[in-house]
C-alpha cells in the first residue's frame, strides 16, 4: 500500500505559480521589521543588531534566517556590533535547536549576491538548516518536494518559548 505524505502548502513554492508579494516587490526581511506581526512574519528573536526568521520554504524543520536588522548586501558594508552579533546569535540559536531538535549537523550558510544564489540579494543573511544522517531522500529528487512534518506556526512558538528561557536564565544575547 503506498503511503501518501500531505504537505500542501508546499505547493505554492515547488510549482513557482504563487510567490508572497512581499518578495515580489520589497524587502520581506525589511517589511517585517517595520510592522508589528512577529508571528506572521515569522520573526522569532528581535535583538539590537540582528533578526532570526523563520525561513518561509525551509529546507528542514527548523530552517532559520539570520540578518542582520539594517538592510546591507555585503559583509563589507558590516561593521563593529553589526557584523559580530549575527555570528553570535547563530551560535545561541543552534545552542537552542540542538536542545530542541537534536540534529545531527548544520548547514550553516551566507550567499552574498544574486550570482552566488542569494533569493534576497539586497539584505544579507545567513541559512542556518539543521541536518540528520539520512534526511535527504528521494522525495526531493523525484517529486521536487521535501517533507517537513512540523507547522511553521507550531514551531514558531516553540523556538519563541525556548528563546523566552534563555532570555530568563540570562543565556544568549
Amino acid at each position: 500500500m503506498l503511503d501518501r505524505i500531505w504537505a500542501p502548502w508546499r505547493a505554492q513554492y515547488v510549482s513557482g505559480a504563487v510567490r508572497d508579494a512581499r518578495t515580489d516587490s520589497a524587502c520581506f526581511l525589511c517589511t517585517g521589521l517595520a510592522e508589528d506581526r512577529d508571528a506572521e512574519n515569522l520573526i522569532a528573536w528581535r535583538g539590537r543588531e540582528t533578526v532570526v526568521v523563520l525561513n518561509r520554504y525551509p529546507y528542514n524543520n527548523g530552517h532559520l534566517l539570520i540578518a542582520p536588522t539594517n538592510h546591507k548586501g555585503t559583509l563589507q558594508e558590516l561593521n563593529g556590533s553589526e557584523l559580530v552579533e549575527p555570528i553570535e546569535t547563530i551560535r545561541w540559536m543552534i545552542s537552542i535547536l540542538d536542545r530542541m531538535m537534536r540534529p545531527q549537523g548544520y548547514n550553516v550558510g551566507l550567499n552574498q549576491g544574486k550570482a552566488a544564489g542569494a533569493g534576497l540579494p539586497g539584505h544579507l543573511h545567513w541559512h542556518v538548516v539543521p541536518r540528520w544522517d539520512g534526511d535527504v531522500n528521494f522525495m526531493p529528487v523525484l517529486a521536487e518536494t521535501k517533507v517537513i512534518t512540523e507547522s511553521l506556526g507550531s514551531f514558531h512558538d516553540r523556538l519563541r518559548s525556548e528563546i523566552e528561557l534563555d532570555r530568563r536564565a540570562g543565556v544568549g544575547l
